[in-house]
């Protein structure tokens, strides 16, 4: 039993590091485990499509090399980046903070609300948002 396959996740425990897939051909679900995993982790959830390949364990149908089909809207960048799709900035009486200091805060936030982002990830979501907040007048340069 070998094979590419497609099926969706059933369930997956980030911290325990596996989980289950449904397959779109078979009846029986398909153990997968965090080792085999091709993107981050953290995407997997449930109801992800995912292609992976059908092996047989010693407890049953495993899946290895699974990757992501497509991912949702939420984790992929707009292309073109935030400021392209720029608005005209809020009229207000605060004045708005320095982006340094704006840098200062969201990564702290970004650490404090979310253990499990990697410096990478933290180094994108950071430059999306300060890129967003300047387009939008939030701060200043």
């Amino acid at each position: 039993m070998s094979g590419l396959t497609a099926g969706k996740v059933l369930r997956f425990d980030e911290v325990r590091g596996y989980g289950f897939i449904a397959p779109e051909v078979g009846d029986e679900d398909v153990f997968m485990h965090a080792n085999d995993l091709v993107d981050e982790k953290y995407l997997y959830q449930e109801g992800s499509e995912v292609e992976f390949f059908l092996e047989m364990g010693d407890k049953g149908p495993k899946a290895s090399r699974i990757r992501l089909v497509h991912q949702s809207n939420s984790h992929q960048l707009p292309r073109g980046g935030l400021a392209a799709r720029s608005v005209p900035a809020p009229a207000g009486e605060r004045a708005a903070p320095a982006a340094d200091a704006f840098t200062r805060d969201l990564t702290e936030a970004l650490l404090d609300s979310v253990g499990s982002l990697t410096g990478d990830q933290i180094k994108q979501v950071r430059a999306c948002v300060v890129d967003l907040a300047r387009a939008r007048g939030w701060v200043t340069s």
